[in-house]
């Protein structure tokens, strides 16, 4: 007699146990070995650490409700194009009830969204945060942080981070805001260079080109004596594969632009935070600067980050077998990818993340001219900025993502010109390969 599981919505969340199976399977045929391989047949469905259902249905630490109550029954968040909300009261705001506007209301698009507080509610959950909080870009979002500063504050960055971040730091923040920056190798949280005017760290982990590693939990307890803020970019690990909130961190940022959106069609950044003091600091920034992602774009970065654990175990996947090859290519003088033994901090991507990512990066042999020729014999992965999408890209970071950081320090990084930065996507990993060698062999023609 065939055997039916009756399924119920309480169940859903709670591991699956024989003595569960013995009550929703037909008792009459108590078959253990049928049970052994309903379990393993659920198990093997869900390779995601039970993400799925985070990413694909809205819950949060401020409401049960997975759903705003939506007359129209649509399964998916309308796109809410309205810049302005009627009111029943002056100066009370509509749908105050609605948990996408976070007991607020509406009243102008600016400062409160339904399809954008939707996606906000839904990236706390991802980051296993109580508060999230949009913005226009990565780089909104960065500058967003470092207005919760003061003249006189200082931060201390690592000093291999993303290169549009370094630019703000150096340019922007240090000679017109009055607050100091300096960078610093965070691979020793007991050796940093804090000061008594460090208000901040700022944490990229793994760091943009070079994928050093730095161990959030040990930067974190040192944040709290010394009374900073620590504030970790997520960007290149996801949420899927990284939760720095769980490890202490008090600020986590995002640019939603890559992993999250997913799909090279979004600009967009977040914010993500426990802490409801920041939180209400934050929420007021975004009103009072003002850089707020579209509706649209809202809709699609949260369409992007309902198949975010598929996409990532995928492109992780192929990612993995890349750095085994490149590791093995007469063309590479050495790789970084943290899921490779040979990566120096390899034991605390281990225990640190849940996955190893999807950006692989490489020397190659020769010199500048050697990577030009790499990157232009690509077919299947694009020359371009970015990263993150479904797509795979290449670049040469010291002269592109990388171009504005000064000569010497890219130098004592290690950001040559003989450094490629992989981003790989979900294409078929023969294809990837293929593309890689033939691009390696035609380099190594010119080698001398």
């Amino acid at each position: 007699r065939r055997s039916s599981i009756v399924h119920s919505r309480s169940s859903i969340g709670t591991p699956l146990t024989h003595t569960d199976f013995d009550v929703r399977i037909n008792t009459d045929n108590q078959n253990m070995s049928a049970l052994s391989d309903i379990q393993q047949a659920i198990d093997s469905a869900d390779p995601y650490r039970r993400q799925g259902t985070t990413y694909l249905h809205i819950k949060d630490a401020r409401n049960s409700t997975e759903r705003t109550e939506n007359p129209t029954g649509a399964v998916v968040v309308p796109i809410s194009l309205a810049t302005t909300f009627q009111q029943a009261t002056p100066g009370l705001g509509t749908a105050q009830d609605d948990p996408n506007s976070f007991g607020i209301g509406y009243e102008y698009s600016r400062t409160g969204n339904p399809t954008r507080g939707a996606f906000e509610r839904a990236l706390a959950a991802s980051e296993k945060a109580k508060h999230a909080i949009c913005f226009a870009s990565g780089s909104a979002a960065t500058s967003a942080v470092i207005h919760l500063l003061q003249h006189g504050d200082h931060v201390l960055s690592v000093d291999d981070v993303y290169g549009g971040t370094q630019r703000y730091f150096r340019r922007i923040v240090s000679p017109n805001m009055g607050i100091g920056v300096d960078f610093a190798d965070f691979s020793d949280p007991s050796a940093l260079p804090i000061q008594p005017s460090t208000k901040m760290l700022w944490l990229e982990t793994p760091t943009n080109p070079t994928l050093r590693i730095s161990d959030i939990s040990a930067i974190s307890a040192v944040a709290k004596e010394k009374g900073c803020l620590l504030a970790v970019d997520n960007t290149f690990c996801s949420p899927y594969f990284q939760t720095p909130i769980e490890m202490g961190c008090d600020l986590v940022v995002h640019s939603i632009t890559k992993y999250i959106g997913g799909h090279s069609d979004v600009v967009m950044g977040v914010v993500c935070t426990n802490r409801d003091d920041l939180y209400e600091r934050l929420r007021f920034i975004q009103n009072g600067i003002g850089a707020v992602p579209s509706p649209f774009d809202c809709f699609l970065a949260h369409r992007g980050l309902k198949t975010l654990h598929v996409r990532m175990e995928a492109a992780a996947r192929n990612a993995h077998a890349i750095a085994l090859f490149l590791e093995n290519h007469k063309g590479v003088r050495r790789v970084i990818y943290p899921g490779l033994p040979s990566h120096p901090q390899h034991s605390l991507a281990k225990k640190q993340q849940h996955g190893f990512g999807a950006m692989v990066t490489f020397y190659c042999v020769g010199g500048r001219a050697q990577s030009a020729i790499i990157l232009e014999n690509l077919q299947t992965f694009a020359l371009a900025e970015s990263l993150g999408a479904v797509e795979s890209l290449a670049e040469c970071p010291s002269l592109m993502t990388h171009a504005s950081v000064p000569d010497q320090e890219r130098q004592k990084l290690g950001i040559e010109d003989t450094l490629i930065r992989l981003s790989i996507g979900i294409e078929s990993c023969h294809d990837l390969v293929e593309d890689l060698e033939r691009a390696l062999n035609e380099a190594l023609k010119t080698v001398v």
